[in-house]
């Protein structure tokens, strides 16, 4: 099997890749443009003294609310929290459900994508077809939507439980 290939890398400061985006995904580019805006200053946030590796995730909800996290080290990393799992933990605890887009920043270039946990966290509460838009240091991002970078996955419904996207 070849392996897939990589999401194209777009800029947010080009005018066309935005709004191809948005278009694509179903966003505005106001949403786009808060998602970026929102995603860096959280990433800003990040406890992070081990690996120095910030990265901060926000998510927009299906009624239009940001919710934003960032990662979150401990000494002992079993227990280091990733930024998705954080703006999850806080979006559910907070009483939202349904999410239209996550947004996910790091320094490094090209983007880091969620890692495999954070993949199957964002499973459990978004539908396969949620973009995932991950941005770079300079702001330029890559897109992919939920079951590109969790093909074949598992989620609730295999339990006979139904799912919260």
């Amino acid at each position: 099997m070849a392996p897939a290939a990589a999401p194209a890398m777009l800029s947010s400061s080009n005018a066309e890749h935005v709004r191809e985006t948005c278009q694509t995904y179903g966003l505005s580019e106001g949403e786009f443009g808060e998602l970026l805006a929102r995603v860096t200053a959280a990433k800003a946030t990040a406890y992070c003294p081990y690996s120095k590796f910030r990265v901060g995730a926000v998510l927009l909800t299906r009624g239009g609310i940001f919710v934003s996290g960032a990662n979150v080290e401990n000494a002992s990393y079993p227990v280091t929290t990733c930024a998705e799992r954080v703006a999850f933990a806080k979006a559910i605890t907070d009483g939202h459900r349904g999410f239209r887009a996550v947004a996910v920043a790091t320094d490094i270039s090209p983007p880091a994508s969620p890692c495999g946990m954070c993949r199957q966290c964002i499973r459990e509460f978004c539908d396969l077809e949620t973009p995932i838009i991950m941005f770079d240091g300079d702001s330029n991002f890559s897109v992919m939507r939920l079951e590109e970078l969790l093909p074949l996955s598992f989620g609730p419904e295999a339990l006979g439980v139904q799912s919260q996207a």
